[in-house]
């Protein structure tokens, strides 16, 4: 994974509840775990900005329900810093959910902004979202 230019702070926890911005057919998704994360020995691993993670579906429509998708984080509550100084915080914590290990995404528009650090680090991603801020 390519590193991002922003000294993010972690804002989400394993088994955090999230809004699913994408029109892939789920709306509410748990987050189970972050792919590709470095961590003590006995510490949990928690996720910030576009980080890849495994998403298990709560909401949404029946053939995905239950279900365990990849997917990346496009919005944090918690406020972060850039490098030119400046906290990015968004209304709520939203996914898009990824339909392969390349990064290709599962929906075809993302509802919302983005973060700047997604088009960074996942410019499929980038490419169906509405707003980049």
């Amino acid at each position: 994974m390519k590193a991002i230019s922003a000294r993010i702070t972690p804002g989400l926890n394993l088994g955090a509840i999230v809004i699913s911005s994408d029109n892939s057919g789920a709306k509410i998704v748990k987050l189970v775990s972050v792919k590709k994360s470095k961590a003590k020995k006995g510490k949990q691993t928690n996720a910030k900005i576009a980080d890849w993670v495994k998403v298990s579906v709560r909401k949404g429509i029946p053939e995905m329900k239950g279900k365990v998708f990849d997917a990346v984080i496009i919005r944090q509550k918690k406020a972060y810093r850039r490098l030119n100084g400046e906290r990015v915080a968004f209304e709520d914590n939203a996914v898009a959910i990824l339909k392969d290990e390349k990064g290709n995404p599962k929906g075809t528009q993302i509802k919302g902004p983005i973060a700047r650090e997604v088009l960074e680090r996942w410019p499929q991603v980038a490419k169906i979202a509405s707003i980049v801020y």
